[in-house]
């Protein structure tokens, strides 16, 4: 019987008239064909060189079988792919189709070697600080690697933009056992690391793993230093707008930013002192709701300094008061440098000026204040969409080695599969349905393909289906990654 099954294979219900048979003989198969498009992204960016050059490799040149690039094409294009474990490369090493994207062109035309297994790539994550230094001979510097972020974002750039904005928030990555760096934080209601984002629209400039324990604003002014010092060595005359929530509303970020001729707009803690200056802005609110019966949403805008000194000077507080029914007044405040003349808020209230809406000279009265909270402030929001695919899609939750510093070794990682994406996306989806796709869709997608590799002495044939739905993106894709 055993016989019967390898020769012949495996027999199924009949279809009609027809035997249905089934085998392992298609001989060396891939469901990752899509990973070529992904391949010339990063041949683009030099994704792989460059970040090798972010770590130290104290090997015998003499006994490497694979070289550093390699590895960390490995590791990056495995997330991206969707194999977020290491344990899963044990595996993937002799995929057909890794070993074309993910490893140097061999020295003869004979078969494609093997890649890394899972405790080679390993020793990528891993600390020389946290094992025993005589078996390790790969040291990450995740500082040159959060710089390699913004230095791939600004060569996205054919030429300086005039303004930009930076996002900055914290999240949480849930632990378990007894990771180190993971405590118990009441706001998520689990052990968990906290760690801080930085995003300009969709490009990734920070990804800092940070004890669970910690202020949420904990380095965030020590992050921006450093991402708005390398931002102006390439763009020396850019101007930076700087958006998060309440968390960084901390005298000494607003300070620095002043200091720095950075604009900022920060939530800000309600409390009763501001609530009491928004007075006229909460009576507004109230007439109108009285007037239509209907839900009364008024904004305003003052100077406030705070009571106990720990400003240094009034500083401009927006107000947006919503008037609901059978419900208090929800009351939301902003701090901010803008005012009448900052650059976003002419674009807005230009914008706000042309709206069908108020063509008739309609304006309402807090346009402002208005324009500030709704149109330059609110869409912080999409931030919190950048980083659910990062860690979502991208796996960047997955840090759950015991060691900190390898943890945050593979959040980096996971990053750059992120910035990946974000480069295949923009490089070449831009005029496709799949140009506001998300990582996790675009994988599906276009991605997982299933092909035939064939290899011989002068070519590598990748035979995808005649019938892939997702034929015409593929060659829109392919057309752009690939000049003729």
């Amino acid at each position: 019987m055993e016989k019967y099954r390898v020769y012949f294979g495996m027999r199924f219900s009949e279809h009609g008239r027809r035997a249905v048979l089934g085998a392992f003989d298609g001989g060396e198969i891939t469901s990752d064909a899509g990973s070529l498009l992904l391949r010339e992204v990063a041949r683009r960016l030099d994704l792989f060189g460059r970040m090798a050059g972010c770590f130290e490799d104290r090997r015998d040149p003499d006994r490497v079988r694979h070289q550093l690039p390699d590895l960390l094409a490995q590791r990056v294009l495995g997330i991206a792919l969707g194999y977020e474990d290491i344990n899963d490369h044990d595996r993937l090493r002799h995929d057909p189709l890794l070993k074309v994207t993910a490893a140097a062109k061999p020295e003869s035309g004979g078969p494609l070697p093997a890649l890394a297994g899972s405790s080679t790539l390993g020793r990528l994550e891993r600390s020389f600080e946290e094992c025993d230094r005589r078996y390790h001979d790969l040291v990450a510097h995740p500082a040159r690697l959060q710089d390699l972020y913004v230095d791939l974002f600004t060569a996205s750039y054919d030429t300086a933009p005039e303004r930009i904005i930076l996002d900055i928030d914290a999240t949480d990555i849930e632990t378990h056992g007894q990771q180190a760096g993971g405590f118990f934080h009441g706001y998520y209601e689990h052990r968990c690391f906290l760690p801080l984002y930085i995003y300009c629209g969709p490009h990734l400039l920070l990804s800092k793993l940070r004890h669970g324990n910690v202020d949420g604003a904990e380095g965030a002014k020590s992050a921006l230093k450093r991402v708005v010092g390398n931002i102006r060595r390439h763009w020396p005359q850019v101007g930076i707008l700087v958006r998060g929530d309440s968390g960084f509303a901390r005298t000494n970020l607003m300070n620095w930013c002043e200091a720095n001729g950075v604009d900022y707009i920060f939530g800000l803690p309600r409390n009763d002192y501001l609530l009491h200056k928004a007075r006229k802005v909460r009576s507004r609110a109230a007439v109108d709701f009285m007037a239509t019966g209907k839900t009364a949403a008024v904004f305003g805008h003052f100077y406030h300094m705070t009571r106990s000194g720990s400003w240094n000077k009034p500083r401009h507080v927006i107000a947006k008061v919503l008037h609901l029914s059978g419900q208090d007044q929800r009351c939301r405040f902003l701090v901010t440098s803008l005012d009448w003349n900052s650059p976003e808020v002419l674009d807005a209230m230009r914008q706000a000026r042309d709206a069908p809406e108020n063509q008739a000279n309609t304006l309402p009265k807090d346009l402002l204040a208005r324009v500030i909270y709704e149109a330059i402030y609110c869409p912080r929001g999409d931030m919190e969409n950048r980083i659910k695919d990062c860690q979502l899609d991208l796996f960047g939750h997955r840090t759950s080695a015991h060691a900190f510093k390898t943890n945050q070794t593979r959040l980096i990682l996971a990053g750059f599969a992120y910035v990946l994406m974000t480069q295949l996306r923009l490089m070449a989806l831009t005029t496709t349905t799949l140009a506001k796709a998300a990582p996790d869709t675009i994988r599906q997608k276009l991605l997982k393909i299933g092909a035939r590799v064939t290899v011989s002495v002068r070519r590598i044939k990748i035979s995808m289906p005649d019938a892939c739905p997702v034929q015409a993106i593929f060659f829109t894709a392919w057309r752009c990654l690939v000049p003729l």
